[in-house]
């Protein structure tokens, strides 16, 4: 499954789970919710959701429509409408809609770090890092380490691991449990090298979420350099039986480790 389509299947999943049909939303990071909206433009959102989740973006886009035109200063139909342009491959469309959603509530947390992704889709760098440290200093904003990591992932994704060792370093000094942040910190320490460190992030990432093939080839790299025989057939054992068809078991397999 495509990257940007794991992220924004994440983002519906934890809109559905958040929103409701009644009249005031509860505040969140994906939908900032100090609006007031009509149960009509509710429901066609949180329908839409579930058919975005679906991939029946057809009748997502028509739901969103009806939600629009129920309440047409509703932010939040907007940012969920960028989001859908977006899978879409039509920038135009998508950012339109998140700037409209910015333009009605132009500090709401969600919209923006939606609209930070998005920009640095685009590759503009600048503007989607300026984006990112916006969302996060508005104080009504309950998960600011969430966009922190996110101005770091981008950086990240575009060479500049520098700079997103800050970021990752603010939103846990926020957050010690942002599973991003302690994965990137993770493989920045590897990369150093500082194995017992790099052994540190990952003990802790493990502890608050589920390992990927990513995080288990990663620790036995770890282990193999630090010794520990034991550790290494364990992640071993856990990536050939959890994740036999990934590239990093296809790596475990041709480095002769057991």
């Amino acid at each position: 499954m495509p990257l940007l389509k794991q992220k924004i299947i994440l983002i519906l999943a934890v809109l559905i789970t958040l929103s409701a049909c009644n009249q005031v939303r509860p505040s969140n990071q994906n939908i900032s919710a100090s609006q007031t909206t009509n149960e009509v433009a509710a429901a066609n959102l949180d329908l839409a959701i579930e058919y975005m989740k679906q991939g029946a973006y057809e009748n997502a886009l028509k739901n969103l429509e009806k939600a629009k035109k129920a309440d047409p200063g509703y932010a939040p139909t907007y940012n969920v409408t960028g989001l859908l342009y977006q899978q879409l491959g039509d920038s135009k469309k998508a950012e339109d809609n998140f700037k409209r959603a910015l333009s009605i509530n132009n500090n709401d947390s969600s919209t923006l770090n939606n609209y930070g992704n998005f920009l640095c889709q685009q590759n503009k760098l600048e503007e989607a890092e300026k984006t990112f440290l916006k969302a996060a200093a508005n104080p009504l904003y309950e998960s600011p380490e969430i966009a922190i990591t996110n101005a770091g992932l981008c950086l990240s994704n575009n060479q500049r691991e520098n700079d997103a060792e800050k970021y990752y370093r603010q939103a846990l000094q926020l957050n010690p449990r942002v599973p991003q942040a302690l994965i990137k910190m993770c493989e920045i320490s590897f990369k150093l090298p500082n194995y017992l460190s790099a052994r540190g992030y990952l003990q802790r990432y493990q502890q608050v979420a589920r390992h990927t093939a990513k995080s288990l080839w990663l620790g036995i790299q770890i282990e193999q350099e630090l010794g520990d025989k034991d550790t290494v057939s364990s992640y071993a054992l856990q990536l050939k039986n959890n994740y036999p068809d990934s590239q990093e078991t296809t790596l475990l397999r041709g480095s002769g480790i057991q």
